[in-house]
């Protein structure tokens, strides 16, 4: 399996929406303790609160170690020239710790995912710039599901980036990407050992997309029926299987699974937590039980 020369990712990452409507000073102690608790990595979305590339800078700047990825940076949310200015600074401030990931997100009506993104590509490498080198290379991810984005990721960037996907997927994506591009998988974990506890807040995590028409197609391409999707509210099957809830022992054993089936990193999205309050305490018990001693 492949990993990004250089790059400090790990095995396991801490992936979060948490910082989107948190103050900096409260986000700025968050990413100092994850990394002084030995987490190599963190992915950021971009969702409706922070723009990505300012976020990641600012992420970078508050700490010495951690590798900062775009999970993923909209290709609409910016021109591709202003994507590549940023990201060769970043690349140039802070070596080897920050990695661009790419991805259509909710989509554009009346364009193609595929040919959009490869649009993206070619301007993103256009030779013309009046940046400099940076000190290390700008390195980019795509977010990837069906066939043919995965085999655009594995021949135009570092590797992958899936999001709420199984263990089979995972497979599948390896077996497209091959042995060299690099495959970083999210995962949602809930600590929650009441079933109904816990699926009533999963399935209010997974509403959004499980109405949304790109998220669904993905579903179904996962094999999960109309009756899996059951009008948004999700199987428990389904609901079970995209979050990973119980004890903490049942959580890692779950996570593990990614890694089995060919996954280079699992950046762990930690959900049920109350708004305005810190995933933190179950990050530091996360640390104990995924990150070397």
């Amino acid at each position: 399996m492949g990993m990004i020369e250089n790059m400090r990712l790990g095995r396991y990452g801490i992936w979060t929406f948490d910082f989107e409507d948190q103050p900096a000073g409260l986000i700025r102690d968050s990413v100092r303790e994850l990394e002084e608790l030995g987490w190599p990595s963190i992915w950021i979305p971009e969702s409706q609160g922070r723009e990505a590339l300012t976020h990641a800078g600012f992420l970078l700047a508050a700490t010495e170690r951690l590798t900062v990825v775009n999970g993923i940076a909209r290709i609409w949310a910016r021109e591709a020239q202003w994507t590549r200015g940023a990201a060769l600074l970043l690349a140039d401030a802070y070596p080897d710790r920050h990695l661009l990931g790419l991805g259509i997100g909710a989509g554009k009506p009346g364009t193609k995912p595929l040919q959009a993104m490869n649009d993206y590509l070619d301007a993103l490498d256009d030779g013309q710039s009046v940046n400099p080198a940076p000190r290390a290379p700008m390195r980019r991810l795509l977010a990837a599901y069906g066939p043919k984005m995965l085999a655009l990721a594995r021949d135009r960037s570092a590797g992958a980036h899936t999001y709420h996907v199984t263990p089979e997927h995972t497979a599948q994506a390896r077996e497209i990407l091959g042995t060299e591009p690099f495959l970083g998988v999210e995962h949602a974990v809930l600590f929650e050992t009441d079933a109904a506890k816990a699926r009533e807040i999963a399935r209010a995590h997974l509403h959004p997309y499980l109405t949304s028409e790109y998220n669904v197609a993905k579903f179904r391409r996962l094999g999960y029926t109309e009756a899996d999707l059951d009008g948004g509210r999700g199987s428990d099957r389904l609901v079970d299987d995209l979050v990973f809830w119980g004890d903490l022992d049942t959580i890692t054993t779950k996570l593990g699974s990614h890694l089995e089936a060919g996954a280079d990193h699992v950046g762990v999205q930690v959900i049920g937590v109350e708004p305005g309050t810190s995933a933190m305490p179950h990050w530091r018990r996360l640390t104990e039980a995924l990150l070397p001693a």
